[in-house]
């Protein structure tokens, strides 16, 4: 079984396309989401990735924003590499409620109390912090929990629980390709994630009705922000996240970013190498 898990791992990692530069008929979204950014008051950042070959396109995709809420995907996705580990259970109880019933929480309706329940069993923030690190990622910095965050003197340049654009989608991108978990654990989480009920003005705002959706927002005053997992019309996925600060209406400029996200990719026809069709 040991043998076997670790040639799942090793397989995995090697067949998750590496994260590309912008192909050039991806060079039009690019600039309309630079456009989407500029005419917005707010600080926007924006990054989104072709799950099956890498391609991927920015805004701001190296500076970092605060996560906020959007952390809770990297914290229920620890909790479940320890559950296919052997080392918790989504039935184990803390502080009364289940595992199980904690993740629900976090992620559907983005309960802050519950995300600090389980952050407290999984060691706390360091504990996130180093398995991103061994994974290798950068760009992602995991410092506080969320009765701290919100307790704090608000600074939105604050590094601290901050993400680049670039990391976050990197991230989402780990998770989707099974180097980080598994594809059982992958389901749950995504299943879970689709039915997320907070900013619903957001990513999914401008979006045609049947688009799938599989994301989780984050809030501060003067923040607003949205990760997650877009569905194109012919089956491919794409990764996306968007980070928005001061300025105005910021829901709306996520919308718009996510649509033009939509919309680009859906209309730009990939080559897919070989390794690509191994990604799942």
């Amino acid at each position: 079984m040991r043998l076997a898990a670790i040639f799942f791992w090793v397989f995995a990692f090697v067949a998750q396309p590496a994260l590309a530069a912008s192909s050039p008929s991806l060079q039009p979204l690019e600039q309309r989401l630079a456009w989407i950014a500029a005419a917005n008051p707010a600080d926007v950042g924006i990054a989104a990735i072709d799950l099956a070959t890498g391609e991927y396109v920015s805004v701001n995709g190296d500076t970092p924003y605060p996560m906020a809420s959007t952390v809770k995907v990297a914290i229920a996705a620890n909790y479940l590499a320890q559950v296919e580990y052997g080392r918790r259970s989504l039935d184990d109880r803390i502080g009364g409620r289940s595992a199980r019933g904690l993740i629900e929480a976090m992620l559907v309706r983005s309960d802050n109390p519950a995300t600090d329940l389980l952050l407290w069993d999984l060691g706390g923030p360091r504990v996130i912090q180093s398995w991103l690190d061994q994974h290798g990622l950068s760009g992602i910095r995991v410092d506080r929990n969320i009765a701290q965050l919100l307790a704090a003197r608000r600074d939105l340049q604050d590094v601290r629980d901050s993400s680049t654009p670039r990391a976050m989608v990197e991230l989402l991108r780990r998770l989707d390709g099974g180097t980080m978990i598994n594809p059982a654990s992958r389901a749950y989480l995504f299943d879970t994630m689709g039915r997320c009920i907070t900013g619903r003005n957001r990513i999914r705002g401008l979006l045609p009705s049947y688009a799938r959706v599989q994301n989780k927002t984050g809030t501060l005053n003067g923040l607003s922000t949205d990760v997650g997992y877009l569905t194109l019309p012919d089956g491919r996925r794409v990764a996306i996240a968007v980070f928005a600060r001061y300025g105005s209406d910021r829901p709306r400029v996520i919308a718009e970013a996510a649509r033009a996200v939509y919309e680009g990719f859906a209309a730009h026809r990939p080559f897919y190498p070989a390794a690509a069709y191994g990604a799942h």
